[in-house]
């Protein structure tokens, strides 16, 4: 094999680039960050949203995408741009891509049964894992020691004395036992929570989980929990899976969390439920539609925690997803399965 030409189309930290360099010497990292849009924030993948090249720049974006054979990242996280790149690059043959959710964006790419054969695609599932998961337990946190209450009587200059609930001896359900869900249950059972697992192959036993089940018993595992966290992809298997018989079945003391995909949930139901109290809350990353509607209901209610999507973003997400792709980038050379790899006929 000769030389591998990668090219770096997501804004990227210098030190992680030369980090890259060092991988193996056949790889040729071709970075020139003036081509990329400067980032808003840490480990932003996106950048700048007003970001225009110049028409040399342009030129000069397209004459390096075209001779990659590795791609970093999709240009300016666009599902377009990606199709773009992939019929401008006759030689690729793997892209990485920055987000756990990739395989919705390839999905969205419209890309022809050749060009994914052609084409490997891998996400970032499993970087953010430390994230997501601390949030979720944040999310539970929050309703079980009565948040929503804690920041009305400080408006309110209360100072009343109260009980709250612990986490020791309660119910954790976590639908979706991959990375994120492992480390949940991880985290859950380091506070003392029984923790029950739902897995499409609910085989054998996982650590930290103390029961495992298959999704067809979800609504009756629902009806036990103290608390459910949802880490899902969304695929045509889980769309809508936690539908409103899953939400009716809930307990009125009950919390739920997504950090998965807002399709997952029948949101309308999830409305319903915490307009009429009959949840005790729910903290939400994720959402049917996104960014969040400013007429969805869920603004104005007090027993809904919002996060725009952010959940996962780490100062440390960019060192983590450079392993992965170190890692892969070291699979590829000596033609090994790439780790995250896209299904690219689930895009999951």
């Amino acid at each position: 094999m000769g030389s591998v030409p990668v090219v770096i189309a997501s804004p990227l930290e210098a030190e992680l680039v030369e980090h890259l360099r060092t991988v193996d010497d056949r790889l040729e990292v071709h970075f020139e960050p003036d081509l990329l849009p400067p980032p808003r924030y840490p480990c932003d993948h996106r950048g700048e949203l007003g970001f225009a090249r110049t028409p040399e720049q342009e030129a000069r974006f397209t004459e390096l995408v075209a001779g990659a054979e590795i791609l970093f990242g999709l240009p300016e996280e666009s599902p377009e741009r990606l199709a773009w790149a992939v019929r401008v690059a006759p030689a690729l043959r793997f892209v990485q891509g920055t987000a756990a959710g990739a395989g919705q964006q390839v999905r969205a790419a419209e890309l022809t049964p050749d060009e994914l054969r052609r084409v490997h695609f891998a996400s970032s599932a499993g970087v953010h894992a430390t994230p997501l998961a601390e949030w979720a337990i944040f999310g539970v946190l929050s309703f079980r020691k009565g948040l929503p209450r804690l920041l009305a009587d400080a408006d309110g200059r209360r100072f009343d004395h109260y009980p709250v609930d612990e986490l020791r001896n309660a119910t954790l359900l976590v639908v979706g036992v991959g990375e994120i869900g492992r480390e949940v249950a991880r985290l859950g059972a380091a506070f003392g929570m029984r923790v029950v697992g739902v897995k499409r192959d609910a085989r054998g036993q996982l650590p930290h989980v103390d029961e495992l089940h298959t999704p067809d018993r979800l609504d009756e595992l629902a009806g036990d929990a103290d608390a459910i966290v949802i880490t899902l992809p969304l695929t045509l298997e889980t769309d809508g899976l936690v539908s409103r018989t899953t939400i009716q079945s809930m307990r009125p003391d009950a919390v739920l969390v997504n950090i998965g995909r807002g399709g997952v949930v029948d949101e309308p139901a999830l409305v319903e439920a915490l307009q009429e109290r009959r949840l005790r809350g729910a903290a939400l990353d994720v959402f049917a539609t996104e960014p969040l509607p400013p007429e969805s209901p869920l603004w104005a209610l007090d027993n809904v925690l919002i996060s725009p999507h952010t959940a996962a973003l780490s100062v440390h997400e960019n060192e983590r997803i450079v392993e992965l792709f170190a890692d892969n980038l070291r699979r590829y050379l000596a033609g090994e399965e790439l780790r995250s790899r896209i299904r690219t006929d689930a895009f999951y």
